[in-house]
């Protein structure tokens, strides 16, 4: 019998999620045109608005919450203002900081967007990418430790920024499995093979091309289930959701496969959909929801956050209104 939009969401409420990724900070100057610099041949924006919002790791948590389920946040920031920003959001969002390590040696990475009326013109990162100490992994991995009773469902969400290592993603793996957690990961070319044995792996197209060194025009179903099958056998995870962007998504165990093309919209801005689209299929896995039914809803997720500007979470309810559309 299939469940109703409600009852998922019931279902997804009771979670508790455990994030562990690169953190960031989302930063917006929002103007207006109106004229050229004298200076040089680049448009002056005339801000009228700013704003931070937490970003990376933190928007798969902000996206978690607004579907009604509990995030946990393991990962690190640095020892400067951006940080204790970072910290004062999450506090604002009523989230925990109980998995956030400061360290003095990197800074906490922050991307300043500047956008004139829906156009985003140029953007600057403040960051560093080099992997964290092997004595700050081990501190994390005991945050981890200390945080999985508590946790039903693991995602790893990994922007290269070096917050995720090897020896992380196969420790955590290794007691997730032992608790019977399930395990998704929203991946990036640095880590891409290491992620031996997960739930649900969830790459994007570019990320799989890079990660497989491969190259398949993403119209092109057969060649997308022979790359989908060449993952499957490369790092033996149980199953994986591959985002085609206009092309929809594909989600395979090795037996079942399904494509679920995308729904028509008016597209803004392609920002953080990745983000919700793993926040949703964890909450779906961990809920236990068929495989097919994991890609509906967080196909039909991902397209709705990509009708607005900048990163910003899903709105629960008008996912619950146009699930219900979807199911009925």
């Amino acid at each position: 019998m299939s469940m109703t939009a409600k009852e998922i969401f019931e279902l997804f409420a009771k979670q508790r999620v455990l994030i562990i990724g690169d953190v960031m900070l989302d930063s917006y100057l929002w103007g207006k045109v109106e004229r050229v610099s004298p200076e040089a041949p680049v448009p002056i924006v005339n801000v009228q608005k700013r704003e931070i919002r937490l970003g990376g790791a933190a928007n798969v948590a902000l996206n978690i919450a607004s579907l009604g389920a509990k995030p946990i946040l393991c990962s690190i920031i640095g020892q400067d203002l951006d940080g204790d920003n970072f910290l004062s959001l999450l506090e604002k969002q009523k989230m925990s900081t109980e998995g956030i390590l400061q360290v003095n040696d990197r800074p906490t990475t922050i991307k300043h967007r500047i956008i004139a009326g829906s156009q985003q013109m140029l953007r600057v990162d403040s960051e560093a990418d080099h992997s964290i100490s092997p004595d700050q992994t081990t501190q994390l991995l005991e945050k981890v430790s200390s945080l999985l009773p508590e946790t039903d469902v693991i995602i790893f969400e990994d922007y290269d920024k070096g917050v995720i290592t090897p020896e992380l993603i196969k420790s955590v793996v290794e007691m997730a499995n032992a608790k019977n957690i399930p395990t998704v990961v929203d991946p990036k070319k640095r880590n891409f093979t290491a992620y031996e044995g997960v739930s649900l792996f969830k790459p994007n197209l570019k990320e799989l091309k890079e990660g497989l060194k491969l190259d398949f025009d993403k119209a092109d179903q057969e060649e997308v289930k022979k790359a989908s099958c060449l993952l499957q056998e490369k790092l033996k995870v149980k199953a994986n959701l591959i985002t085609l962007s206009e092309y929809g998504v594909f989600v395979s165990d090795g037996k079942d496969h399904h494509f679920m093309p995308a729904h028509l919209r008016s597209i803004s801005d392609v920002s953080g959909a990745g983000d919700t689209v793993v926040s949703v299929a964890a909450l779906a896995m961990a809920a236990q929801l068929p495989l097919k039914q994991v890609a509906e809803i967080s196909n039909l997720a991902g397209g709705i956050v990509c009708e607005y500007v900048g990163v910003v979470p899903i709105d629960k309810d008008r996912l619950n209104r146009e699930l219900q559309g979807l199911l009925n």
